[in-house]
């Protein structure tokens, strides 16, 4: 059976069972349009975990018919695809239209924990919001997005999620020419600050409030009998982000392109683009290729979270009172809660990096003491907290230039620890539960898609997805992925997909 375009239903694949709520809002909320077929789908991945949450059968899904639906040579019954509109902030500047230049929504799920999911492929072709690109994805950057982001859902931190991988068979044109391909990612959902800022620049206050209602309804329906249930939702959207944002910092992650359109209402990490983990501890890291001012460095992301949430309140105005006054009033006292959040989140989390499970006057300066010595010696960030122990210096006293700067730290640190109520025993396990061994080390997700890209190999990429998948769990096998990168292997510049 074939639809309108040409495309055909797919009888054969596994039943996805959409039901496609963001498709029934108003067609100036999204471009109907079908993928762009591909002339060679190859399946690379099959993310079998995922696939089995999400009520899907995993085997089924890397027959041909089903690959045929992942790479956008068929519809799956029920897919109705769309690109979504939206706008946005790129680096301070305000665009009005942007939209799902190369992705398609091919629909929603309700998953085996009964939350809804949104089907999306990236690099499917070009859609009305395309701005002169040819809507494709080169293998690396879809490679980069699986491997980062399953490795984000690995440390417990919200994100998009990849279902699959699929070379196109086609090449597409960059600085040099690459190989094709498309990624299957799944999220809570796609909307962005940039929705809303779509239909505030337009004036539109009809699809601000649908758009606000449909949020509330999916992502936050606790609010919805609120004295004002907008308000609320900025107040949700806020702890999120400030949780969220936390959870990056505690790992040493840079987004790399914090613009509204990659601030996500469901408070998930989305737009894995020229992303990166610090090896070396230095607050001022910048990896993006793109950002030359270091507007999103990662001592900079919590400001900029709250700069993109102050954004969201300013769509929201209209929503909040009837007097622009009172409107604003409400959109700054709300956003004033943002750094209160966010400190909180982050301190509980070095808490636990720590050892600590009580509270302290002392313990910020106790963390920011530590991260100044790292900084100053320029230890690495994931080692040093994996190599704290309460009870021995011998892994982490080497990670310093100078030793005796974090020995006279380490005394202070055990004379806090001396105040808690559990062993060492029972605070080192705690510890290693938070602290990871493996992250995705920059060097070593360039030396994947090297792989991949230029020998065809996929060994590497396969076990470099076992090693991230539990982090926190040392493998002798695997000691050599808990590395820094040797002087001529480190990654300074990482860069955009498109």
């Amino acid at each position: 059976m074939a639809n309108d375009t040409g495309l055909s239903f797919l009888s054969e694949a596994p039943a996805f069972g959409f039901d496609n709520s963001y498709a029934r809002l108003p067609e100036r909320f999204y471009a109907r349009l079908d993928p762009t077929p591909v002339t060679q789908p190859r399946l690379i991945k099959i993310n079998e975990g995922l696939a089995r949450e999400l009520g899907l059968d995993p085997v089924m899904l890397a027959t041909p018919p089903a690959v045929e639906v992942l790479a956008g040579n068929r519809l799956a019954a029920g897919s109705q695809p769309i690109a979504l509109a939206y706008a946005g902030h790129q680096f301070g500047n305000f665009v009005p239209q942007l939209g799902d230049g190369r992705a398609v929504l091919l629909g929603e799920v309700v998953d085996r924990a009964g939350v809804r999911r949104d089907i999306q492929l990236k690099g499917s072709g070009p859609t009305p919001f395309s701005r002169r690109g040819d809507g494709r994805a080169a293998l690396g950057p879809v490679l980069r997005e699986y491997i980062v982001s399953e490795a984000m859902a690995a440390l417990g931190i919200p994100t998009t999620r990849s279902l699959s991988a699929v070379a196109t068979g086609e090449p597409v044109m960059r600085e040099t020419v690459l190989p094709g391909a498309v990624l299957t990612r799944v999220a809570t959902s796609h909307i962005r600050v940039g929705t809303f800022q779509f239909f505030a620049a337009r004036g539109d206050g009809e699809a601000l409030r649908l758009l606000a209602d449909h949020v509330i309804a999916r992502h936050y329906p606790d609010v919805r009998d609120e004295e004002n249930p907008y308000r609320a939702l900025l107040d949700r959207v806020i702890a999120r982000q400030a949780d969220l944002v936390a959870k990056w910092m505690l790992v040493g992650f840079i987004h790399g392109v914090m613009n509204t359109d990659n601030c996500s209402i469901a408070g998930e990490t989305i737009d894995y683009g020229p992303c990166a983990f610090m090896d070396t501890y230095k607050p001022d890291t910048v990896f993006s290729s793109i950002d030359h001012g270091g507007r999103y460095a990662y001592v900079n992301q919590p400001r900029i979270a709250h700069w993109n949430l102050a954004r969201f309140g300013e769509t929201l105005l209209p929503l909040f009172n009837d007097d622009s006054d009172k409107a604003l009033a409400i959109a700054n006292e709300t956003l004033a809660t943002f750094q209160g959040r966010y400190g909180q989140a982050l301190m509980a989390g070095m808490r636990r990096k720590l050892g600590l499970s009580t509270e302290d006057e002392g313990d910020a300066a106790l963390a920011q003491d530590l991260l100044n010595a790292m900084a100053e010696a320029e230890a690495d960030f994931t080692k040093t907290f994996r190599a704290l122990d309460p009870e021995s210096d011998d892994k982490v006293r080497p990670l310093f230039a100078e030793p005796a700067k974090y020995d006279a730290w380490a005394v202070r640190w055990r004379e806090r620890l001396a105040r808690e109520p559990q062993d060492a025993a029972a605070c080192r396990a705690a510890m290693r539960s938070v602290n990871p061994v493996y992250i995705p080390r920059n060097h070593r997700v360039e030396a994947v898609l090297a792989a991949a890209i230029e020998r065809d190999d996929y060994g590497p990429f396969e076990e470099f997805l076992k090693v991230l998948a539990r982090p926190f769990e040392e493998r002798a096998e695997f000691a050599d992925y808990a590395e820094p990168a040797p002087a001529d292997q480190c990654v300074y510049r990482t860069f955009c997909g498109t």
